[in-house]
């Protein structure tokens, strides 16, 4: 997917007639035409000013949602650099399916050209943003639907756990409303980013000092957010266990049923007695007188 954006964009700045931006129209751009390919590695040089990239995204996106098409695939063209890192986070420990959380990304950088406002500072920042809470999402989901549902005994980990890339510990406390956006792209992309806190004043029209302070605040609140995650306790999911059997010791000598004790009892025939019919047997004979 990255590979067919990657290859339509070449198209556009291959050849006599590359797409260009009017660099005349552009402060910090040459003042000429100037190709996509060039525009792109002179906003993501480090010492390009925050301006200069606010004004070309402007530019882009302006196009983009005037002309679609060719202004559009530009735009991914150009935003490469930064979508192809968020893709990487989202799967690099996923052993799923990844093509479908790389096109969540794609799909949520796009929807966000739509709307994504442009008179506010560091307008990639937030598109890339946008991108990565759609990859989120769709990661999340296709790890619930992963969870095996049969097993009662066990139980993943559930939104609660808060954990791994820096980016996935940030997102979690936007999604709990402890964080902004905005301060969490600040904290991610001055903390982990290439963005200096300096670059950072400038893109949010701050003095270095109220940006720091900024920054000293929500990183603040994610502290607090994060040692109250780590102290609160875990949910468990209670398995219903069926009752145990009482096992009672079987007594060789059942107790007394009553039964053989009533009725007549046949008294015990006597044994006989050695008498003269029998066969072997000695008469005596009778006496004489």
């Amino acid at each position: 997917m990255f590979d067919t954006a990657r290859t339509a964009f070449a198209w556009l700045v291959t050849g006599p007639h590359p797409v260009a931006l009017d660099g005349r129209q552009i402060s910090g751009l040459p003042p000429r035409l100037v190709p996509l390919d060039e525009v792109g590695k002179l906003t993501v040089a480090k010492g390009c000013p925050q301006q200069t990239r606010d004004a070309v995204w402007t530019a882009l996106v302006t196009r983009s949602r005037a002309e679609g098409g060719t202004w559009t695939v530009a735009c991914v063209g150009l935003a490469l650099p930064v979508l192809l890192p968020v893709a990487a986070k989202l799967t690099n420990r996923f052993r799923g399916e990844f093509h479908d959380i790389h096109a969540a990304v794609l799909t949520g950088f796009l929807e966000a050209l739509v709307d994504v406002d442009l008179d506010r500072p560091a307008i990639l920042v937030r598109l890339r943003w946008a991108a990565y809470r759609a990859g989120h999402r769709a990661l999340r989901e296709a790890l619930d639907a992963a969870a095996p549902v049969a097993d009662l005994g066990a139980r993943a980990p559930g939104p609660e756990h808060v954990g791994g890339h820096p980016d996935f510990v940030l997102l979690a406390a936007v999604d709990a409303g402890v964080l902004t956006a905005a301060d969490a792209a600040l904290i991610g992309d001055t903390r982990f980013g290439e963005l200096s806190l300096a670059e950072a004043a400038q893109a949010r029209g701050q003095t270095y000092k109220a940006t720091q302070q900024a920054r000293h605040r929500a990183e603040r609140k994610l502290a607090e957010y994060l040692s109250d995650a780590a102290t609160r306790p875990r949910r468990r999911r209670t398995v219903a266990r069926a009752p145990e059997k009482s096992w009672r010791p079987v007594s060789p000598r059942p107790p007394k049923s009553g039964v053989g004790d009533r009725g007549t009892r046949v008294p015990a025939r006597p044994r006989p007695s050695r008498s003269t019919s029998e066969p072997g047997a000695v008469q005596e004979a009778s006496p004489c007188d």
